[in-house]
């Protein structure tokens, strides 16, 4: 199966439609030629039929004169081969001509059309012709009268036998080579215009071929996708607003594809990471459990209660971190459903203070909490909430020094409650601001302004709400804040 281009397609469309076209309109052009030539040829013989009636005695009181009919339809035949003349009745029955032995195919006429003749009707009006079954041709006729009375019509058919015969004989040739040279010269022409009529129309369509055809998605980024194409306001040009709409959604594949790269990024980090983070306590669970199992008779009590307690503290780190880790997946994997509640705040933030009063004391850090009077309530999922306030607390105590302070402030405005936690920790290093929430540096590796999953698990919760967390500009340590929809 031959396949076409767009251009090739739409070019032998258009030529099949221009030779239909053409087709028609010399069909239209021969059958308004015809219909001119017989209205002409009706009007130039519009006396004819009268002047024979009134030329000789056609009849006579007992009937048709046979030998004057015969003597004078064959003298005027003779002078005018193209005409034909016949004598009818008052009935239109053929009562005499001049026709050769077995031409006469009809013995009446119509007279229908003769009295719409007489009547001056708009012409050309066709009738019966004498010499053909179904035939129609012009005609023209007038009224025979014989002593004061209508005895019949002359009948004269305007384009005989003859003249058809030798009109198609001498049309014949000419005819055909006209319509072959019109035929070549419409399918040349429709041809070249057709081929650069739909090359200038299709031009846009190959640029846009071109385009998808270069663009690569794996070497894609938004500065290295193409640029849409500017669209001007109401433009109604479909190839214009295909190239548009390409441009950005080639843009948009091109953002999509490092956001995704850039995950993919994370994800191996994070795995080695996390990899880092429980070789380190499970190293050192094993070792110590290896110590007492080989030691065990002669370790003392101190030094046993020692390797135990050491043991037991690795073990907490791997619980947590399982814990985190198991809470993150069900984060990024849809498996938590809000519970959206109505609960007060300021509540929350105290239940949550008495969880790390203890680790606040020990580390001789100060717990603050900024409550103003008449603070609404929210609307929020309030055990993810808590989750929350707890990580950010977490963080904040262990990357705060002795001695340090923590405060959380709540403050309401536009129909939210906006909650800051800062520290008076080292703060977060710029180089790791923009990645905060999205990557997670190894834990094993002690460093200061490591979040670690508590941010990434904050992060996710609060997107969960709709909600955003930031980090902001500080005089010292870190400040995070975030807000929450309060009830009216």
């Amino acid at each position: 199966m031959i396949r076409l281009t767009l251009s090739q397609r739409l070019s032998a469309v258009f030529f099949a439609l221009l030779l239909l076209c053409g087709g028609a309109l010399l069909w239209i052009q021969m059958r308004s030629t015809t219909v001119h030539e017989q209205e002409t040829v009706q009007r130039l013989s519009r006396g004819l039929a009268e002047h024979i009636a009134r030329s000789g005695e056609l009849m006579d009181g007992r009937g048709m004169r046979n030998g004057e009919v015969r003597a004078l339809f064959g003298k005027l035949m003779a002078v005018n081969p193209s005409v034909e003349v016949y004598l009818l009745d008052d009935q239109g029955r053929i009562l005499g001509h001049d026709a050769p032995e077995g031409h006469l195919k009809r013995a009446q006429v119509d007279l229908a059309p003769v009295q719409a003749l007489l009547r001056d009707e708009p012409l050309p009006i066709l009738g019966d012709d004498p010499r053909s079954a179904t035939g129609r041709k012009v005609f023209n006729a007038a009224p025979l009268w014989v002593q004061g009375r209508q005895a019949g019509y002359i009948y004269v058919v305007l384009v005989g036998e003859q003249r058809e015969a030798l009109a198609a004989t001498i049309a014949a040739n000419s005819t055909l080579r006209t319509t072959l040279w019109s035929l070549a010269i419409v399918a040349v022409v429709g041809l070249l215009a057709g081929l650069v009529a739909f090359r200038w129309v299709t031009r846009p369509l190959r640029q846009l071929t071109r385009r998808i055809q270069s663009f690569d998605v794996d070497s894609a980024t938004p500065d290295a996708a193409p640029p849409p194409v500017p669209v001007r306001p109401g433009e109604r040009d479909e190839l214009a607003i295909l190239q548009h709409s390409f441009g950005h959604m080639a843009q948009r594949l091109g953002e999509q594809w490092q956001q995704l790269r850039q995950q993919d990024l994370q994800r191996r980090e994070l795995v080695a990471n996390i990899s880092h983070d429980l070789r380190t306590p499970l190293s050192s669970l094993h070792g110590y459990l290896e110590t007492l199992a080989l030691k065990d008779a002669t370790l003392s009590a101190d030094e046993r209660q020692r390797y135990l307690s050491i043991a037991l503290s690795q073990s907490h780190k791997v619980g947590r971190l399982a814990q985190a880790l198991f809470e993150l997946a069900r984060l990024e994997h849809g498996g938590v459903v809000l519970d959206r509640q109505t609960f007060s705040l300021p509540d929350l933030v105290q239940d949550v203070f008495q969880k790390f009063e203890l680790a606040a004391q020990s580390r001789r850090q100060t717990l603050s909490a900024d409550i103003p009077p008449g603070l609404p309530p929210v609307v929020a999922d309030l055990a993810l909430i808590e989750r929350v306030l707890t990580n950010l607390l977490d963080n904040a105590i262990r990357h705060t020094p002795e001695g340090g302070r923590i405060a959380v402030t709540l403050h309401a405005a536009s129909g939210e409650v906006q909650i800051g936690i800062a520290d008076s920790g080292p703060g977060i290093a710029p180089e790791r601001r923009d990645t905060l929430f999205t990557a997670m540096p190894a834990l094993g590796s002690q460093r200061p302004d490591s979040g670690g999953l508590g941010l990434l698990i904050v992060h996710r919760i609060l997107q969960l709400h709709a909600r955003d967390i930031r980090l902001l500009e500080s005089r010292e340590g870190a400040l995070f804040v975030f807000s929450l929809p309060a009830t009216r």
